[in-house]
């Protein structure tokens, strides 16, 4: 496995126990459809979240949220009403998330930022 794709996936995990700490029920992670993959899709209280979670080691590159471009906003809204026509019975409220997963290694704790309710 890539260094770039175990990054992704322990962020992922992480992202997963924050939201489920935060009370969020998980319901699916890595959701994939012909349009593209969404990571998590959770449920806080009555409405369905679409969350993207971006991972990184270092902030030399940027913040992790500065990776969500409006292409990549245009398309979670597209995947989030693909997975609610997939998955939703009637009318579902949804809105979507970003959670930042910054690894910085050694002994320093990961830092965990949630926006909600992105775009």
């Amino acid at each position: 496995m890539k260094a770039k794709d175990a990054l992704g996936q322990t962020g992922e995990e992480l992202a997963a126990r924050y939201l489920t700490t935060a009370g969020y029920h998980v319901l699916e992670r890595n959701w994939r459809c012909r349009q593209g993959e969404i990571d998590l899709v959770a449920r806080d209280g009555s409405t369905l979240v679409i969350a993207e979670v971006k991972t990184r080691s270092s902030l030399d590159y940027g913040h992790p949220f500065e990776a969500v471009s409006a292409a990549k906003l245009s398309r979670l809204y597209l995947l989030a009403a693909a997975w609610t026509r997939e998955h939703a019975e009637g009318h579902v409220s949804w809105r979507v998330d970003a959670v930042s997963v910054l690894l910085p290694g050694g002994d320093r704790p990961p830092v965990i930022e949630h926006l909600k309710g992105i775009g």
